[in-house]
């Protein structure tokens, strides 16, 4: 495989046309750095991946050893992929009931056979033919986004068994079982007719943020528009930023700004914040060397198209000799979706969460060349099985002592605004 670099003038237009060229392929990625905010950690403004010379794909005993052990026969490459919150079931002693309805895999990575690494004005095109696929991209006649979806979005968990359950997890938090768990609901439509390049290329420009993505894999296709790093290395050091704290936008500047500052001494939003830079730290003290976990910064506010948000970064230089997929493993999956304690709270999800979660609440990202890696949390992101038909997104929000039921409902819808404009439903 070779390398050529190639200067872009107009590389807003020559990425999406790149993205409408490797959408052709059966297996193609898109990850996507935009938004608001520059990324100290970020390696690129978008990686596009298509065909596959190489794949790995779930049905292991242990998948984050396979998937390590794919790593190693593949060294000095990029290899983009996902994982599923299921995989939760392999690492702790725990059971999902609910069937997988959208029959995504647990896990999926692939060694491309085209990879388009974008910064800037620089695009470096990696494959056997570097010449012909640039050529290919500048050629291909991109048309302007013609989003279809025809379907009826329905919730699998009504408003009334929202409140239900939450009321019986907040008495579990009152009894001491759990400090908080984040309770997540399905959307779901059937007989559903989706163009999938158009919405993500729709969903972009309504929530443009750090951790888009696009991944197709057959007839699954990953809409993402998360805003949310799980996790990430460079070189020793080990970076995850949870996001708990969210506040509408304003419809002026100055109602920005009171909303912003009720966010930041929110005593409920603080202490979801809080509960989960704990269990983050305490999820990188397996993989850390001996008192490097730090929290780098608490409870930043950020500001996205459509929510104001509490981020914190954590950072941990991870152990000699530390593999790659141990320290996903240690930390998966990310504490913000799960609550604490998270072994407590994720078995508390299964018993009371009305659908398989599948791949939201899991990951998708990439593993580097020189063995860095980086995964977002999966998030305000649609999942579309163009075999069955069925699409589906899940919203979700933490639940800790002092949480109210409607206003943590609507706040679920809140999220989901974004996702709601695009399909131009109601929910």
């Amino acid at each position: 495989m070779t390398s050529t670099e190639y200067q872009i003038d107009d590389i807003v237009n020559f990425t999406k046309k790149a993205l409408q060229w490797a959408s052709l392929f059966n297996t193609a990625c898109c990850l996507v750095s935009q938004g608001e905010h520059d990324d100290a950690y970020s390696k690129f403004d978008a990686l596009i991946a298509a065909d596959v010379l190489h794949d790995f794909k779930d049905g292991h005993e242990d998948s984050f050893q396979a998937l390590q052990a794919f790593i190693k026969d593949h060294p000095a490459q990029w290899i983009p992929g996902f994982l599923a919150y299921d995989l939760k079931n392999e690492i702790e002693a725990l059971h999902t009931a609910h069937p997988n309805e959208q029959e995504t895999p647990n896990a999926y990575f692939f060694v491309p056979k085209h990879l388009l690494h974008i910064k800037g004005n620089t695009v470096t095109i990696q494959s056997e033919t570097p010449s012909e696929i640039y050529n290919g991209v500048v050629n291909t006649l991109f048309v302007p986004p013609s989003f279809v979806f025809t379907g009826t979005v329905q919730a699998k968990m009504s408003k009334e068994n929202y409140i239900n359950v939450f009321q019986k997890l907040l008495r579990h938090i009152h009894q001491g079982d759990i400090y908080e768990v984040n309770l997540c609901q399905e959307f779901f439509a059937e007989d559903v007719v989706l163009t999938p390049i158009e919405a993500f290329l729709q969903l972009s420009e309504l929530s443009p943020t750090p951790f888009s993505a696009y991944f197709k894999t057959g007839e699954h296709h990953i809409i993402s528009a998360s805003p949310e790093r799980f996790l990430a290395k460079r070189n020793r050091l080990l970076i995850s930023q949870p996001i708990k704290g969210t506040a509408p936008r304003g419809k002026t500047e100055e109602e920005d700004i009171a909303l912003i500052n009720k966010l930041k001494t929110d005593g409920k939003e603080i202490s979801e914040n809080i509960m989960i830079v704990d269990l983050v730290r305490n999820d990188l003290t397996r993989s850390a060397e001996p008192a490097s976990v730090k929290v780098k910064e608490l409870m930043g506010v950020y500001s996205f198209k459509q929510v104001h948000q509490l981020i914190s970064t954590i950072t941990a230089v991870g152990r000699e000799k530390l593999e790659n997929t141990t320290g996903i493993r240690n930390t998966f999956p990310a504490g913000s979706m799960t609550g604490a304690p998270k072994v407590s709270a994720m078995r508390l999800i299964d018993r009371y969460e009305s659908s398989r979660r599948g791949l939201y609440a899991g990951s998708i990202g990439y593993f580097a060349p020189d063995g860095d890696y980086d995964f977002n949390v999966v998030i305000r992101s649609l999942l579309y099985n163009a075999h069955k038909k069925r699409l589906s997104f899940h919203v979700g929000g933490a639940i800790t002592a002092g949480a109210d039921a409607l206003t943590e409902y609507e706040e679920c819808l809140l999220k989901a605004r974004a996702i709601q404009e695009l399909l131009g439903t109601q929910i």
